[in-house]
């Protein structure tokens, strides 16, 4: 089923052998199983592509159908003031996942899709919720390689420790082409029951463009909504 993407959501039995790495036999016995049950469809012209059945059984059990809910309204507020993407994001296997994005027609970026992943230490949100995560986490994530997305991609660990504390004292963090060249994102902590990190909110704005002063307290408002609806308890925390 991973073999689907953005780039290419349909292909044949035999594109899919190849993309899976599988013998073509057992490709189309596995398909013929899935197309049963609904996870595969096949298309009118003998293509495939992932089935409606799939994204029904993820988003009845998927903790992020109820955090995008909770937070939409408050990304609209977000989106009304920025005028360009609000996205919602969290940790998932080590990567930076968009749950939810809310884009504009003004906007010329096309960045950070819904189901999108970005590595860790190359997106903002991911440097929020980084920030945030217990040590545990970041001694993980920052004992692995980290490869450079952009020249700007700060790749070195320990310059990103200053940046998480840096992050922690402030309470976000904007910095500029470190994922794509073009923008910058400016991401916020949202906080969950016991106060654990459960999401970063993120502007994405063309970096010539970043008004940071303007887009960080729209960001906080709405972050402290969301972690309201969210059931945290107390003030926003700060470690370090």
């Amino acid at each position: 089923m991973s073999a689907f993407d953005r780039d290419l959501p349909t292909m044949t039995l035999s594109g899919l052998a190849r993309r899976a790495d599988l013998p073509l036999t057992t490709t189309h016995r596995l398909v013929d199983d899935l197309v049963l049950h609904g996870l595969i469809e096949r298309l009118a012209d003998g293509n495939l592509r992932s089935g409606m059945r799939m994204w029904e059984l993820a988003a009845r059990g998927s903790r992020a159908l109820n955090l995008r809910e909770l937070a939409w309204p408050f990304m609209e507020d977000v989106q009304a003031a920025v005028h360009q993407h609000t996205t919602l994001a969290v940790l998932d296997h080590g990567t930076v996942l968009y749950v939810e994005r809310l884009s504009s027609p003004q906007s010329s970026l096309d960045a950070a899709h819904i189901a999108q992943r970005m590595p860790i230490h190359a997106a903002s949100s991911g440097l929020v919720l980084l920030a945030f995560a217990p040590t545990a986490v970041q001694d993980d994530v920052l004992s692995r390689p980290l490869p450079a997305m952009t020249a700007e991609t700060i790749t070195d660990p320990a310059l990103i420790r200053k940046h998480l504390a840096d992050i922690r004292h402030r309470g976000y963090v904007a910095l500029p082409g470190i994922g794509v060249t073009e923008w910058t994102g400016i991401a916020v902590p949202v906080f969950g029951p016991g106060n654990t990190v459960a999401a970063a909110l993120n502007a994405i704005v063309p970096r010539q463009e970043a008004a940071v002063p303007l887009t960080v307290p729209a960001l906080l408002t709405a972050a402290h909504g969301i972690s309201r609806a969210l059931k945290a308890s107390g003030p926003v925390p700060r470690r370090g």
